[in-house]
């Protein structure tokens, strides 16, 4: 044999050995690489097309937006035909065939119905719908009206309770704000009892949420006018002064017209109206003149430099204790206030009863007492002295010889005081007191000052 014949029949050999093991290879082995590539896999116990179309007619049979849709099924492939109201009911078509089992993919061919007949009828049933839930539902609603008008009545009627409300209070303004106060705590626990019942509690959350945060934004806008309404109500309680009261409050003076729920209003020693918020009252400084009625005056009076202070002292004592109104306890005063270039300031202070008295009047008779008595004890009550230079080797005058002071002449059965010009009425003027009881009786109601509460 050959080397070319050997060749030839190994050669033969092979591709039987090939042919053989092509043939013996099992059937998976031969499938396998069209399953790499994601072909589809026939199933023997795979849903027929029909059961698959009477699966997704069921389906859209239930789904009344989709009830123009029709359904044809070929090899697992749905197409999907016919008319919906509304985009939306479409893609909701699509995706729940595509879910049904069985189903390769889904074809949509859905179209727009846009006829006017097909858009007003659906609604026109909703309307006839919701009329029939609002027929059902009436009752219950006019229950829930039924029981908040009730508790608002139930704290309407309780807030008029005016004998109550004055006992438990200290002032007629607290007992009108505590009677404000159960008003509105009825009204909010009749809204929530209406919306509970209603089964709106989640309606009931979001107003609860919103009126929180417009409570909020509306307190910092008006904080200045909650603030002075909250000072109102200290001041009502505490009554820091009465009405027709002399006062100073923050440098302003005057007597007390009314307190309101924003201002104090007072009527100035000119005659005019003068407001001050009450915020500003309640942390103001107060002074107030009537509360004691023992108020003392003091004045200053100088005299010559060359005089006898301290005899000058006495003399004005002695003057101000003849004085009727002037009272002997405490006693009258009497000290150096200072020694100055040209004078000898001597201080003097008394005592009056401002209910027999009157402050002003009081102080200027005493004035004019005392200045009385020091020129008819012969003291000097100097004027302001000047000191001239005179340059150029002039020779000055010669001054004019100082003439001691004598006491004025009076007849001898003339009051040591009469020529002083003393009013002898120095009764209290109660003109500006009159026009405040007078601007009081206009408006009572609107005042928060009472004669009954206590005060500080």
């Amino acid at each position: 044999m050959t080397r070319v014949t050997l060749r030839f029949w190994l050669a033969f050999a092979a591709l039987l050995a090939c042919a053989f093991a092509l043939l013996s290879a099992p059937a998976g082995a031969q499938t396998g690489g069209r399953e790499a590539g994601g072909e589809i896999q026939l199933e023997t116990d795979a849903p027929s097309d029909a059961a698959i179309a009477r699966r997704i007619e069921t389906i859209f049979g239930e789904i009344q937006s989709l009830s123009g849709v029709e359904i044809d099924v070929e090899a697992g492939v749905v197409t999907l035909t016919g008319e919906t109201v509304t985009a939306e009911a479409a893609s909701r078509a699509e995706a729940l065939a595509d879910r049904v089992e069985g189903v390769v993919t889904v074809e949509n061919r859905i179209g727009r119905d846009v006829s006017v007949a097909t858009r007003v009828a659906p609604a026109v049933g909703e309307l006839e719908t919701s009329l029939q839930d609002l027929v059902r539902f009436f009752p219950l609603l006019a229950l829930a009206v039924a029981l908040f008008l009730v508790l608002g009545l139930a704290g309407w009627l309780l807030s008029r309770w005016d004998g109550l409300w004055r006992v438990l209070a200290p002032n007629r303004f607290v007992a009108e704000l505590l009677g404000t106060t159960v008003f509105g705590l009825f009204l909010v626990f009749g809204l929530v009892s209406a919306l509970t019942l209603l089964d709106a509690t989640a309606f009931l959350g979001a107003l609860l949420g919103a009126a929180g945060v417009i409570g909020l934004a509306v307190g910092f806008a008006v904080k200045d006018t909650i603030e002075n309404y909250i000072a109102s109500i200290m001041l009502s309680v505490r009554q820091p002064f009465r009405p027709n009261e002399h006062v100073v409050i923050d440098g302003q003076e005057g007597r007390v017209i009314r307190l309101t729920s924003r201002a104090t209003v007072l009527m100035t020693l000119d005659g005019n109206h003068l407001r001050l918020p009450n915020a500003l009252v309640f942390k103001a400084v107060i002074l107030n003149y009537t509360r004691n009625p023992e108020r003392r005056f003091d004045f200053i009076l100088g005299v010559d430099p060359d005089d006898d202070p301290m005899s000058a002292i006495e003399t004005g004592l002695t003057a101000l204790k003849a004085l009727d109104f002037v009272l002997t306890a405490p006693d009258p005063a009497g000290v150096i206030r200072e020694v100055g270039d040209s004078t000898i300031n001597l201080f003097f202070a008394g005592w009056i009863d401002q209910t027999a008295a009157d402050f002003f009047k009081s102080r200027s008779v005493a004035i004019a007492a005392v200045k009385a008595a020091l020129d008819q004890a012969g003291f000097t009550l100097p004027d302001p002295t000047y000191r001239l230079r005179i340059d150029s080797g002039a020779v000055p005058a010669a001054p004019p010889a100082r003439v001691p002071a004598t006491p004025a002449a009076r007849a001898p059965d003339e009051p040591a005081n009469a020529q002083t010009g003393e009013a002898s009425d120095v009764a209290p003027d109660t003109s500006l007191a009159d026009r405040v009881e007078e601007e009081r009786r206009k408006a009572p109601a609107r005042d928060l000052l009472s004669e009954d509460a206590p005060t500080e």
